[in-house]
Formats: structure tokens, C-alpha cells, sequence
């Protein structure tokens, strides 16, 4: 499909914009609904003291951790997609998304065998480091397995990620077998992926994690748009092919990891907003990477207040809401490729 006509600096303001307009009324919007002056007032610390309850301790944090993850996951979707030079890739298909669920999942399960031996300023810090270290861990092993020769090749990758995601998948299996009722209920919610346990800490955790991939990885934009040209191409054009990829594994598992941690994992948004920026402003990786990130986190801020006002007081898991928006995507974007290959 074409791009669409539209300046990238206007487009990029727009996508800003629009994630502006969906946090605030993620603020505003909820069974106690606010007004933009009682949000302001919260906001500057002039409000009710209910109203300021609401707006810090409830519906920012979790605005902040949804754009927070929604831009981590759209930013390591474009990177892989660069990497694998693959349309169809995301952060799940090359197994950082298991391999992060799996070390999370660990941690739930065995963090009553561990809180004797762990200090108790490390104990709240367990979870996402073992999701980033699952997400690190299966990064690792996948490129590993795709290295021969000093060259790690893309359709190797793929397939071990297949792999990896199987074993993970059994590692998880695992892990409910051996959990008790509390934390398999636990399990279960969390798997979902979902942004109702979001605290001031995992929003921060997940913006400060999400910020140092988003350096890294843009850092890495014009070695991505040399990659496409085709990998001995851009090695003959000076880029330092395996080091650029080996540098984009690690800054995704990084963004990866921490989202998951935070919120469970969260399916297509890295497949569906590098789609949507490269539509909107071009090829260009220096562009796509911050248009990409500004969708990624519309895009949750967005799923997240459709699954809080869906069936009020309800809130289903936000991981539901953008499978189901992913999902026909996925499978549009493979048959517009099947009839342009036709």
C-alpha cells in the first residue's frame, strides 16, 4: 500500500496530539466522571481531595504506565521489522514476549520460595527483572542459534523464535502446573495482560526502561534503513551489520521486558503502529521510531479506556482488546502481501 500524503512533521504532531487527547480523557473518563477543571485542578493540586485521589493515585499512574508500554512495544516492533526486514514481524515472533511472560511467570510461582533469601529492598524489583532477564535470555539464545559464520541470518531467526516460543510456552505450562490457587488466579489475570495493578513505581520503571531503548534504538535508524537495502549492501556501505543487530535485540528485550513485567504481555501493538507511522510519514527509520512510539501509545491509551467503559464497573484485560484489533489486522496485512506477490 502507498503512503498517504501528509508532511512527517505535521503527521508526527498529530500522532503527539492525538495520544495527548486519549490521556487526557483516560484521566477524566471513568465511573466518577471529571470535568477539565476538576482534572486541572487535580492536576495543579487545587481539586477536592477526592478528585485528587482519583486523578494521582488511580488514573495517572495507569495513563502514564499504558503510553509508557504501548510506545515500548511499538518501538521494538519497528526495530525487528527493520532487523528482519519482515512487515509481518513483532516483538512475539522472535520469542522476547515468551521469554519475558516466562520469567515473570517464575517469579510469581517461586516468589515465596525466594522472599527468605532475597533482601526485602530487592523482593519488589523481582518481577521485572526476571522479565527482563527471560526477555534478554531468549533474545540471546534465538540469535545464537541464527549466528553461522560470523552472520546471523534473518530466516533462521524466524524459525527459532518459533522454537523458543514453544519452549517458553511449555516453561509457562510448567509454572501453572506447579502454582497454587492464589497465584495460578494471579497467573491467570496477568497473562491477559492488563494495566489495573499500575502504581507510580511500574509507570516509572516502564517510562525510564522505555526511554533508554527509545535512545538506543533510534540511535540505530540509519543502520536500519542501509539494512533494507539488503544486508551485504549495507555492510559494503560501512555498516556494522551484527553489531547493529545484536544492539537491537538488546534495546528491545529492554523494552520489552519491562512492559511485560509491568502489565502482562500485550499482543500487535508492535506489529500495528510501525505499520500505521510508515503509512503516515514514510520508510525513514528516524521518522517511523517516534511516530511509531506516539501510535503504540495511542493505541493502548485507547484500548485501555475501551475496556474500562465497555461493561462498567467491569474492566476486561486490555491484552483482550488489542488482539482483537490485532488480530484482523495481522490478517490483512498478510493477504494484501499474498495478492500483491500473486
Amino acid at each position: 500500500m502507498p503512503p498517504i500524503s501528509m508532511l512527517p512533521g505535521a503527521a508526527i504532531a498529530g500522532f503527539a496530539l492525538a495520544a495527548l487527547a486519549l490521556a487526557v480523557a483516560g484521566i477524566a473518563i471513568g465511573p466518577v466522571p471529571l470535568g477539565p477543571g476538576e482534572v486541572l485542578g487535580a492536576l495543579a493540586g487545587g481539586a477536592s481531595p477526592s478528585a485528587q485521589a482519583i486523578v494521582w493515585e488511580i488514573r495517572a499512574p495507569r495513563v502514564a504506565l499504558a503510553a509508557a508500554v504501548g510506545a515500548g512495544l511499538a518501538l521494538s516492533g519497528t526495530t525487528l521489522q527493520g532487523v528482519l526486514r519482515n512487515p509481518l514481524a513483532d516483538p512475539g515472533l522472535i520469542g522476547v514476549t515468551a521469554g519475558a511472560a516466562l520469567g515473570a511467570i517464575a517469579s510469581i510461582v517461586f516468589a515465596g520460595a525466594l522472599a527468605g533469601v532475597l533482601p526485602d529492598g530487592i523482593r519488589p524489583w523481582l518481577l521485572p527483572v526476571a522479565a527482563f532477564a527471560g526477555a534478554l535470555a531468549t533474545t540471546a539464545c534465538v540469535f545464537a542459534i541464527a549466528r553461522r559464520g560470523g552472520v546471523t541470518h534473518a530466516a533462521t531467526l524466524i524459525l527459532a523464535g518459533v522454537a523458543i516460543n514453544a519452549i517458553a510456552g511449555a516453561g509457562v505450562g510448567l509454572m501453572t502446573y506447579l502454582s497454587d490457587d492464589q497465584q495460578l488466579r494471579d497467573l491467570t489475570f496477568w497473562s491477559m495482560g492488563g494495566l489495573g495493578g499500575a502504581s507510580w513505581r511500574a509507570a516509572g520503571l516502564a517510562a525510564a526502561c522505555t526511554l533508554a531503548a527509545g535512545v538506543g534504538l533510534w540511535r540505530l535508524a540509519r543502520g536500519l534503513d542501509l539494512l533494507q537495502l539488503g544486508e551485504r549492501a549495507a555492510w559494503h556501505a560501512g555498516l556494522e551489520v551484527e553489531g547493529l543487530k545484536l544492539r537491537a535485540g538488546v534495546f528491545s528485550a529492554l523494552a520489552v521486558g519491562a512492559g511485560t513485567a509491568v502489565a502482562g504481555p500485550i499482543g500487535f501493538v508492535g506489529l500495528v503502529a510501525p505499520h500505521i507511522a510508515r503509512l503516515c510519514v514514510g520508510p525513514a527509520h528516524r521518522l517511523v521510531a517516534p511516530a511509531s512510539a506516539l501510535i503504540g501509545a495511542g493505541l493502548l491509551l485507547a484500548a485501555d479506556l475501551g475496556v474500562r467503559l465497555v461493561v462498567p464497573p467491569a474492566e476486561p484485560p486490555v491484552g483482550l482488546a488489542t488482539s482483537l484489533i490485532g488480530g484482523p489486522f495481522f490478517l490483512w496485512l498478510l493477504l494484501t502481501r499474498m495478492r500483491r506477490d500473486a
